[in-house]
């Protein structure tokens, strides 16, 4: 037991200070294209050190609690707060102010997500976009997998790399070149999901204010009308912007174009459709790694990503790949992993509808770091570091109020009207690794508010 809570807090450690010390380098670190391979624990040898945490003097948690007395006080959203702090090393539970009551968590969800897809769909999966042959000779049809990061054009250098409808479209035309077939007609086919394309518990707008696309099994660069950030899966400076209104049409149509571009002519225009069960795949693409899709929605809090995690879920769980199938799914898995408290409507967050404690939140980053769960490890590794990456990018300036958690916290951000939470790990003064949730439900809830109790564990000489 004592060797795998060293495993657990090596974990944590290794991952922290892989990006402190990035972040030091270059602020824009996470540009750089590293190979695209799946996290996994790093294996040490029995002769090589700890870091510095885990000989660092254990937290003290009446001295903590009156640490944290004050910021909570001054926040005024005590009344609708809970937070959960635990050592990352021993588990002792050092802070509880209604950690076991739930609350609307907002993004924070997309953690319930990730660990859900990364268990029971796996890191290395993929999912796949396919073009199948028709009812006639000179049918093809375009069926949505469920990969909304697919792309029109194809970047070799891009990291990740994205499946692209050019790529597609080229081994398209090579499949009908070997029957001679020039001209085509072209159907989409969407119907790998099911239900609403809109979340329960979703207010209006978020589309009007690209927030989110409408949810299909069919869509490229998450419904964006504007591209150049590619799905928020690369550094932008906007990740807002509007979006299709159909989705499915819009992607159909950019790949008409795409096999014009490689010789095909494509004779009026995309019909929705349904492929048959059996029909013959002529090419297909494959989304990045789930695990690399993991890292990018809790760095960059990419909703439409989420969605479609939760519906992979709702897949290799035998569910109906719906918001309501989703939402089961996922729940079970975390039944199945012993994690109580937790009750989601999406996979996203947007829904204020979810409910989850801020000791489940806990629980599932501990959990990530668990050599038991060596799946789970892009949990950690997708966590936005303060002050440095992705949406914490803009958080923690140094000489603000939370300016101490600067690159001492990582966490992953939940943001709604009067709903703020932040879920993560940050160091002690001392060099000790804490793993922490707060969650505010409070007219006044503000990521100001938690960003200083985050930045205060990290004050912490206790």
């Amino acid at each position: 037991m004592r060797n795998d809570r060293l495993w657990a807090l090596l974990t944590l450690a290794l991952l922290t200070l892989f990006v402190l010390a990035t972040s030091l380098v270059a602020r824009d670190a996470i540009a750089a294209r590293p190979p695209e391979t799946v996290p996994v624990p790093v294996a040490v040898a029995e002769t090589v050190p700890l870091p510095a945490a885990a000989d660092a003097e254990t937290v003290d948690p009446a001295r903590l609690a009156d640490k944290l007395d004050d910021p909570m006080s001054r926040s005024g959203i005590v009344e609708g707060l809970s937070a959960y702090v635990v050592d990352a090393e021993t588990h002792q539970e050092l802070y509880a102010h209604d950690a076991d009551e739930e609350r609307v968590p907002a993004s924070t969800t997309k953690i319930v997500t990730a660990v859900a897809a990364l268990h029971a769909v796996g890191p290395d999966a993929r999912i796949d976009t396919r073009v199948v042959r028709g009812s006639s000779p000179d049918e093809v049809i375009l069926v949505g997998g469920g990969d909304p990061t697919l792309t029109e054009t194809d970047d070799p250098d891009r990291y990740p790399r994205l499946a692209s409808l050019e790529e597609l479209a080229a081994g398209t035309a090579d499949a009908l070149a070997e029957a001679g077939v020039t001209t085509v007609r072209l159907g989409y086919d969407e119907s790998a999901y099911a239900g609403d394309s809109l979340g329960p518990g979703w207010k209006q707008g978020y589309v009007d204010e690209g927030s989110t696309a409408t949810v299909h099994a069919l869509m490229m660069d998450c419904g964006r009308i504007q591209t150049t950030e590619v799905c928020g899966l690369l550094d932008i400076e906007d990740k807002y912007g509007p979006r299709e209104t159909d989705p499915p049409l819009a992607a159909a149509e950019a790949f008409a174009r795409q096999l014009g571009e490689v010789g095909i002519t494509v004779t009026g225009a995309p019909q929705a459709t349904r492929a048959a069960a059996d029909a013959e795949t002529l090419a297909s693409v494959s989304s990045p790694p789930v695990g690399t899709l993991v890292e990018k929605i809790l760095l960059d809090s990419n909703n439409n990503v989420a969605e479609a995690l939760a519906r992979q879920v709702a897949v290799v769980r035998g569910e109906e790949p719906s918001f309501e199938g989703a939402a089961r799914a996922v729940m079970a898995v975390m039944d199945e992993l012993g994690v109580e408290g937790v009750r989601v409507s999406d996979g996203s967050g947007l829904s204020v509808d979810n409910r989850i404690t801020a000791q489940a939140l806990v629980e599932l980053l501990v959990l990530s770091a668990d050599p038991a769960h060596p799946e789970l490890y892009p949990t950690l590794s997708g966590l936005p570091t303060a002050h440095a990456t992705g949406s914490l990018d803009n958080r923690y300036a140094p000489d603000g109020s939370a300016g101490a958690g600067a690159g001492l916290v990582r966490a992953k951000t939940g943001t709604l009207n009067e709903v703020s939470s932040l879920a993560g790990t940050a160091y002690t003064s001392e060099g000790r690794l804490l793993v922490f949730a707060f969650m505010a439900n409070h007219p006044g809830a503000t990521w100001q508010a938690v960003d200083i109790l985050a930045s205060t564990l990290t004050e912490c000489g206790c």
